[in-house]
């Protein structure tokens, strides 16, 4: 898995029929120093992640072990909605300071 920032939705209205129903989120991948780095990516949200939150991404194969979305061609998930990171013993994301 890895640490992204959600940074906006992606909206299809003709898809393959076995992603209706989906929602696809562009997220940017973070650094361990918590800087964004380059590479973007659409990822399948199955938590309800929104704009400027953290996630955890799940790629590849493991994508497709999310619940119901074994028979879609999905290579990228957003599986989890992070609430702290911390790297050292120092903070390096709290979403409660985000959301001040």
């Amino acid at each position: 898995m890895q640490i992204a920032k959600v940074r906006g939705t992606v909206v299809s209205t003709h898809k393959d029929p076995s992603l209706t129903g989906v929602k696809f989120l562009l997220v940017q991948f973070v650094d361990e120093e918590g800087r964004l780095l380059p590479s973007y990516e659409v990822a399948a949200d199955s938590v309800g992640a929104g704009v400027d939150e953290w996630v955890l991404v799940s790629r590849g194969s493991a994508a497709r072990q999310v619940l119901r979305s074994e028979q879609r061609p999905v290579d990228a998930a957003v599986v989890a909605i992070i609430d702290t990171v911390s790297v050292d013993n120092r903070s390096l994301y709290s979403k409660r300071d985000q959301d001040r």
